[in-house]
């Protein structure tokens, strides 16, 4: 009778669980979790245990890390302390990537949601316009974008948003093709459901799996795409960020190679981590590995 129970509660496990289950077991997928969390912290408390202003002249230009107890970093082309610089503009750098992934998320499940299931002119005419976004050249439309508003982090993260939806509409349209055939979509027509409560409450929640890997990976496009941005002088000046940073320090690499390269290892470890938690998650969602 024992065995009959615990095999029940094993069939019934539901597919959240077996994914998560999965993921647990993924090591490089926990390794990113530990390097994005450690990131994480360290940009929200950071400044509680190292004090000092991101944009303050605290001390000599281009002073070697290490050289200085007070600064162990270093500092940039005007004096600035660079661990300070990163404390505070990982909150920037963060904060557009996650917008910015938000924004890319709402627009393209939005227009991949109503194509893939109303399918038709619809679907011709949305999918129409996710091509003519898809064709423009992302990087020069976004700095179009910034420039035509005001640059700002807010201004940013909806450029980035603005030129980032089109694949994740093309695969929202494509998991809602094939979902509104299946059985439970029909029967929930049958019973009198209408239209929006099918697309919003039946269709979509079983079509996340897939988008929830799309969207963490888009976190670090964006990021990348920030840091883009700040390089080629776009970033807000009045906020400071790892992009900013290496867009500031960029024509003094050949004197001082620090207050570059300690931003873009930051960006480095952040996207990597993004990646491997983006690459645990697609193979915890897998069908196929999970049946393994």
């Amino acid at each position: 009778m024992s065995n009959q129970n615990d095999m029940s509660d094993y069939t019934a496990e539901s597919p959240a669980r077996e994914a998560w289950r999965m993921f647990r077991r993924n090591i490089p997928a926990l390794v990113g979790v530990f390097i994005l969390a450690v990131i994480i912290l360290l940009t929200l408390y950071g400044q509680l245990f190292y004090t000092g202003d991101a944009f303050d002249v605290v001390w000599a230009p281009h002073e070697r890390p290490g050289v200085t107890p007070e600064f162990p970093l270093g500092t940039d082309y005007l004096g600035r302390d660079l661990v300070a610089g990163l404390l505070t503009g990982g909150g920037a750098t963060l904060a557009v990537g996650a917008t910015a992934a938000m924004i890319t998320m709402i627009i393209g499940i939005t227009f991949g949601a109503l194509a893939g299931f109303y399918g038709g002119w619809v679907d011709n005419l949305l999918m129409r316009i996710t091509e003519f976004f898809q064709v423009l050249p992302a990087l020069l439309f976004a700095m179009v974008l910034v420039t035509l508003f005001s640059p700002s982090l807010f201004t940013i993260a909806m450029a980035i948003g603005v030129v980032s939806w089109p694949q994740t509409a093309r695969l929202t349209r494509a998991e809602f093709l094939k979902i509104k055939e299946l059985e439970y979509v029909t029967a929930a027509r049958a019973i009198g459901a209408k239209n929006k409560r099918i697309i919003w409450k039946v269709i979509l929640p079983n079509a996340m799996p897939p988008l929830i890997v799309s969207a963490t990976l888009t976190i670090g496009v964006a990021i990348l795409f920030e840091a883009g941005l700040s390089f080629l002088g776009l970033g807000d000046p009045n906020v400071m960020s790892w992009g900013l940073m290496i867009g500031a320090n960029r024509e003094y690499i050949l004197d001082a190679w620090w207050p570059v390269t300690f931003p873009g290892l930051a960006i480095f470890f952040t996207v990597f981590a993004v990646s491997l938690i983006g690459d645990g998650l697609n193979d915890a969602f897998n069908p196929k590995l999970r049946e393994r």
